[in-house]
């Protein structure tokens, strides 16, 4: 996959909820109900990733949120392939 140029980030963006591009890489914050809930998020996306081969950085914080970060660090930055990753995510959040 080849590197995304701004305008092409930008209108990935568009489709997407939440999501942010910042320090090379597109990120969104989730808040859940309790700890449970986020951890299960977290093995969800993990699941999803292993499948892609495609790992983003996640943060569990504060009992109840997670942070995803997702960039293609081999490309240098966002390509198409982070945001099929968000997607997936956001699929199954519904």
């Amino acid at each position: 996959m080849s590197k995304l140029n701004q305008d092409q980030i930008n209108s990935n963006l568009s489709k997407l909820t939440g999501w942010s591009f910042e320090n090379n890489s597109i990120q969104k914050q989730f808040q859940f109900k309790d700890f449970i809930e986020a951890l299960s998020f977290v093995n969800e996306v993990g699941m999803e990733s292993e499948k892609m081969d495609h790992h983003p950085d996640i943060l569990m914080f504060a009992w109840n949120k997670v942070k995803i970060t997702i960039s293609t660090h081999s490309d240098g930055g966002v390509t198409e392939k982070d945001f099929q990753l968000a997607q997936k995510i956001e699929d199954r959040l519904k």
